[in-house]
């Protein structure tokens, strides 16, 4: 038997380990922390093959200057001389390009599809409940630039087969007649779905001890070991862990770890903020995308989850408290009815999202050593695409055609 050492247990290294176990591997998951409370946790819940537009593109490098001057905007660069930051900024900028965009569109449709069909796999097949369910998503708009943006990519949407209706205020309203709107309109995108991260990965990680995966928690690796074009072992404070095939699948702290043998794989940390109103006075049943504020609503184990803003710094402790604010007086412009006190900032949930510069995950092997796996820079979409990561990665390993073509995900295109 096959033996894979993953380091990283976020919904990547996970679902990683899932597929790897079930295609007969033994594996062996270390991780710094106590896997309580890491970046999966705190998502929004949704499952996107709508969100087929990579961070890095053109409209987005306009929007984040303008966003740069407001305390309270969705999305910010915290300014330092930092070469790590200046790299990854001069990579953004050069890939934020319409070309970039359309190529990345169908792989990106392509991964998120075969995700969200490998979700109702994993349900069935494991018994798992998370509150997995197919009513789609709510693009909400306010303004007529926002609209003809919008109706943009309903066209863009269709021309790639996904499934997406353009609705007025009114027809918005049918949907969810008790919750009161202010909207001009909407897009319902019924290709996606959501879920309730949370007893996802509670579940899963159960799900994977009971099966007899080995998770290591509070360990964290300090070297790696290689000879030549193999990785022969990973060692930790006091132990040493060795396998035939190593997967880095860190999250934000991946770029430290592939230092270790000598690989770039760009990235930078995105601080996102979210937090749950348990017991709303209006129940809705769909989640929402409010354009304008670039804020998360979704209903989730009969509560509401609001999340948004994307912080790319280093990594920190800090809970900027004006950034949830933002999100805070957004919500009651689309939704009247939802008059938010501004949370204590002990409940105010924050991770760090990996993000690329080209605002494509690194799905694959390493370049340099044949045998490492590379997982990560999975940005905003890393719940989404969780089970479609580690199935392509289990692929891999196995020698097996993978279901979606990694060529744009190549874990060494900044080699």
């Amino acid at each position: 038997m096959s033996k894979a050492i993953i380091i990283g247990g976020g919904v990547i290294g996970l679902f990683s380990a899932y597929y790897l176990h079930k295609s007969g591997w033994e594996v062996e998951i270390l991780d710094q922390g106590d896997l309580a409370d890491n970046c999966s946790y705190g998502n929004a819940g949704m499952i996107t093959p709508s969100h087929f537009v990579p961070l890095a593109s053109p409209g987005m490098v306009e929007q984040g200057i303008r966003w740069m001057f407001d305390s309270k905007s969705p999305f910010y660069v915290k300014p330092s001389l930092s070469g790590e930051l200046i790299g990854w900024g001069l990579k953004f900028l050069k890939s934020a390009t319409k070309k970039h965009v359309e190529r990345s569109a169908g792989g990106l449709r392509d991964i998120a599809m075969y995700s969200r069909g490998l979700y109702h796999e994993f349900e069935k097949d494991s018994g798992v409940e998370f509150g997995l369910e197919d009513k789609g998503i709510l693009m909400l708009f306010k303004s007529p630039k926002v609209e003809e943006e919008e109706l943009h990519m309903v066209e863009k949407a269709t021309n790639l087969g996904l499934d997406a209706q353009y609705l007025s205020a009114a027809e918005c309203r049918k949907l969810q007649p008790d919750v009161e709107l202010d909207i001009l309109g909407a897009v319902h995108y019924h290709c996606d779905s959501h879920l309730y991260p949370n007893q996802l990965m509670k579940g899963l990680i159960k799900y994977l001890e009971t099966a007899g995966i080995k998770i290591h928690r509070r360990t964290e690796v300090t070297r790696i070991m290689h000879d030549n074009d193999k990785i022969t072992a990973v060692n930790t404070h006091n132990k040493e862990f060795k396998g035939d095939a190593y997967l880095i699948a860190g999250g934000s702290w991946s770029p430290a770890i592939a230092k270790m043998v000598g690989l770039n794989v760009p990235l930078m940390p995105g601080k996102g903020y979210s937090f749950m109103v348990n017991n709303p006075v209006k129940k809705m049943s769909i989640p929402s995308i409010l354009c304008e504020a670039r804020v998360a609503v979704t209903p989730m184990n009969g509560g509401i989850r609001f999340g948004g803003t994307m912080e790319v710094g280093k990594i920190n402790q800090q809970v900027n408290m004006n950034r949830v604010k933002g999100i805070v007086e957004s919500v009651p412009k689309y939704f009247p009815e939802f008059k938010l006190p501004v949370p204590d900032q002990k409940e105010v949930w924050f991770g760090f999202r990996p993000v690329s510069p080209d605002g494509l995950p690194y799905i694959g092997l390493s370049s340099k050593y044949k045998n490492l796996g590379i997982a990560t820079g999975h940005a905003m979409i890393g719940l989404a695409l969780g089970p479609a990561t580690g199935k392509l990665i289990a692929d891999t390993f196995n020698s097996d055609k993978p279901a979606v073509d990694l060529g744009i995900f190549a874990p060494g295109r900044y080699d």
